[in-house]
């Protein structure tokens, strides 16, 4: 891939800074079979582009390297970067043209993907709290027998926990708001269902993903 002119190299390189909340932002990942592997920050997908390890991908398919989309003028509505000499696009979504591993489908069993999955409200009491405010809880205790899955393991707050303590739900006049299940979702549904998603990620992202999970909640 030719590199940009030293001036325009630099003067991409004096974009905005890092702390900057536009750079922050997030971008697409494909593979080089167009399939969604991970969503990555501005900055990072522009060192891929620039780098020629990635290219930009419209919401019509077509692909470009960094000398042309840097010769695409913005239109109005587009998130940029603006250096001494051009403003640039921000790519929504990038492709790695050498990668070809397969998106993840598995939900990682994490205390974050927990807190997600039951939308940070305690499922006993059903109020929402900050992510700071809440526990786990073990729906069947350890001690008696329960495993840590998504099965057995619930968001709850430090008020039930502690009501709840090394109990039964039933057994300290407690019912759980819904009964807990492994998600079902890819893992970039987390971002997705939060609110995340750009409207450009449509076109690439799983259709039955999409629209199951969203009309599910």
């Amino acid at each position: 891939m030719p590199r940009a002119p030293l001036s325009r190299r630099r003067s991409a390189r004096r974009g905005r800074r890092p702390g900057d909340s536009v750079t922050d932002g997030s971008v697409l990942v494909l593979n080089r079979f167009y399939q969604a592997v991970t969503i990555t920050s501005v900055r990072n997908a522009f060192t891929l582009f620039y780098k020629g390890h990635a290219v930009a991908v419209e919401p019509d398919f077509r692909t470009y390297g960094w000398e042309d989309w840097c010769d695409i003028p913005p239109q109005a509505g587009d998130d940029t970067i603006a250096t001494p000499l051009m403003t640039i696009r921000i790519p929504r979504v990038v492709l790695l043209p050498h990668y070809e591993q397969v998106p993840r489908q598995e939900v990682r069993f994490t205390r974050k993907n927990i807190y997600f999955r039951d939308r940070e409200r305690c499922q006993y009491c059903g109020r929402r709290f900050a992510p700071r405010d809440l526990n786990l809880d073990h729906v069947v205790p350890l001690s008696r027998g329960g495993k840590s899955t998504w099965e057995n393991v619930v968001c709850c707050c430090v008020a039930c926990n502690h009501r709840k303590g090394n109990r039964l739900a039933h057994e300290a006049h407690m019912t759980l708001v819904r009964r807990p299940a492994k998600p079902r979702w890819n893992p970039l549904m987390r971002l997705i269902l939060s609110g995340g998603a750009h409207e450009s990620w449509r076109s690439f992202l799983d259709a039955a993903y999409w629209n199951v999970e969203l009309e599910r909640e």
